[in-house]
């Protein structure tokens, strides 16, 4: 019968079979009776703590989340020949393979684009000029000829045909970068600080995920940040695990000298920032503490319920305490932990050091940040800003989490022909732009939970503001596409979030947002309280044309930012303010 099938069916079916014998195996070793009534050890391996740890839910009476079926029929790193025989036969996945491709760093974004989206990781968002290029000629071979920087400072290429899919991950790995177990349960992109070197922990974390399989297929998906000190926010203290770098003083309960702050449990599109926890890590010791955090989380994390089965429920179910005592179990020793003012004052951040030109610590030579609309690059874009790298800077690409990169050690004299050669390609190093602070998700062009079209709706507000409204000092507006936050609307200046608005009085509805205003982040973190409902897509370029007329009109002097003139009024009496502004 095996003569009725082509070689890729053979190569199918043979995958189909080896999928079956494993899950087979990992309920056998799950500990499920045998036929004599005994029960095999407990499951051991790097996929033993969370099989142990779904055995516990299913014992206690617990229904696993369909995702955690998925992992435990079949690892989706015991299924790479199923994607290659999907490939072949240009075959699109079914739910269950569609989450599992997406440990490979694939997307199946039905129904809103009948394509994959290849997601890339690459620690602290620093590239070489030839990789960004060959990541451009990846988009124009196998995707729809560009890409999206992300707000985890990494790369996105979409519109990829499953006969490709395969071909693009393995051309990805060619280029020396990767995709894996960037999306799904897995531990995504590390972000640190964009003006760093390529910081040595930053790359131990990198390298140390991408080889313990054990820290794949967790209870969700889990962020790390680093924050190295630089004077360009990281956003750290958004992320499950937050390390910021502080200099500990002389007489403190520690050495003196460069230490991390542990910060955990940040997700604040579930309204919450990480945690102080009053202890600080070494930085050689950074990526043993991170591990112990993520283990604790396997262990505990929820498998039932995906909207609760992040670190901070974790936090809040057990208390911070508990939660840190079981990390120094796993650790094998006592956290180290400091007093209040143990720190020495940080360098403020400057929120528009991603933008435009600036020195940097070697003499002669500077950064030059590139303003990209809403993160998206053509393939002729990136072709064009590698050879600026490479002509004219040190040849590294650097992006950051606010959707645009870094073109890092142009010298002084070459700076005007940078800027020029960047303009020439139709892109801007404008600090004073409204695009300047401007971040949008994918929206529902490409993801299938975004109510509206976010990057398109960005432009338009950009476009009609900017020609209306003279900023002189940065203003972020985050757009996002649903309640998943992933441009994180809740920290922004301004913050829309997407909905549907009734239109009519038959229940028709149109794309719109839910307005907030007065998040911050860092020193200012501050999750945004809403200012208007239920607002029209088309009118939301002039409601922000007007908050942001009504600021420069009322603010106290000159030097009060955006910011601070939000904070410095109530809700309601702020709406007034901007509903007097004509438009």
């Amino acid at each position: 019968m095996s003569g009725d099938f082509n070689p890729e069916q053979k190569r199918y079916l043979e995958g189909f079979v080896a999928g079956l014998q494993i899950a087979k195996a990992a309920r056998a070793s799950a500990g499920a009776p045998t036929s004599s009534g005994a029960k095999t050890a407990e499951p051991g391996g790097p996929d033993g703590a969370h099989l142990r740890a779904q055995d516990r839910v299913l014992a206690a009476g617990g229904k696993l989340s369909e995702q955690e079926k998925f992992k435990r029929e079949l690892h989706p790193f015991d299924g790479y020949e199923r994607l290659k025989a999907q490939a072949a036969n240009n075959e699109y996945p079914k739910p269950p393979d569609n989450f599992r491709w997406r440990f490979f760093g694939l997307f199946y974004v039905a129904p809103n684009q009948n394509s994959y989206m290849c997601r890339l990781r690459m620690p602290n968002g620093i590239l070489a000029h030839w990789q960004f290029a060959g990541v451009a000629d990846l988009a124009e071979r196998y995707g729809g000829g560009y890409a999206h920087v992300t707000t985890r400072a990494n790369l996105q290429v979409r519109e990829i045909e499953a006969k490709n899919a395969v071909a693009m991950v393995e051309a990805v790995q060619d280029l020396g970068l990767c995709s894996r177990g960037s999306g799904a349960d897995n531990i995504r992109n590390v972000t640190g600080s964009p003006t760093a070197g390529i910081d040595p922990q930053e790359r131990e974390w990198h390298f140390h995920i991408l080889n313990e399989r054990a820290l794949y297929g967790l209870p969700r998906k889990f962020n790390v940040g680093f924050d190295g000190g630089g004077i360009i926010p990281v956003l750290e203290d958004t992320n499950d695990i937050g390390f910021q770098a502080v200099e500990v003083k002389e007489g403190c309960e520690v050495a003196p000298g460069v230490w991390f702050r542990l910060m955990i449990g940040g997700i604040t599109g579930h309204r919450d920032f990480a945690r102080e926890t009053g202890v600080v890590v070494k930085p050689a010791d950074a990526t043993k503490v991170a591990d112990a955090i993520v283990r604790v989380f396997i262990d505990h994390g929820d498998r039932t319920d995906r909207t609760k089965a992040r670190l901070k429920y974790v936090i809040d179910r057990f208390g911070l305490d508990k939660v840190l005592g079981l990390v120094e179990e796993k650790l094998g020793r006592k956290l180290d932990r400091v007093a209040g003012g143990a720190f020495a004052p940080r360098p403020p951040f400057d929120r528009t050091a991603h933008i435009g030109v600036h020195p940097q610590k070697q003499p002669d030579r500077n950064w030059v940040g590139v303003v990209l609309p809403v993160g998206k690059m053509t393939a002729d874009h990136m072709r064009g800003l590698a050879q600026i790298a490479r002509d004219l800077g040190d040849g590294d690409i650097r992006l950051t989490v606010w959707q645009n990169l870094i073109i890092s050690g142009v010298h002084s004299e070459s700076v005007k022909a940078a800027q020029a050669r960047i303009e020439a390609l139709g892109l801007s190093t404008s600090t004073n732009s409204i695009r300047a602070g401007l971040v949008a998700c994918t929206g529902n062009v490409g993801c299938k939970f975004a109510a509206s079209d976010t990057k398109r709706h960005a432009e338009e507000i950009a476009r009609w503001c900017e020609s209306r409204v003279a900023l002189d000092g940065p203003v972020n507006i985050h757009l996002t596409g649903c309640h998943h936050s992933c441009a994180q609307h809740y920290i922004g200046d301004i913050g829309l979030l997407a909905c549907k608005v009734q239109s009519s009085e038959d229940g028709d509805t149109v794309e719109g947002y839910h307005i907030h205003v007065g998040g911050g982040f860092g020193a200012d973190a501050a999750i945004a309280p809403e200012i208007y409902h239920d607002v029209k897509a088309e009118d939301a370029p002039k409601v922000v044309e007007r908050m942001l007329k009504a600021y420069l009109a009322h603010r106290a002097s000159p030097r009060e930012g955006f910011l601070a003139f939000t904070r410095r009024h109530e809700i309601d009496a702020l709406r007034s303010l901007i509903d007097e502004v004509v438009g």
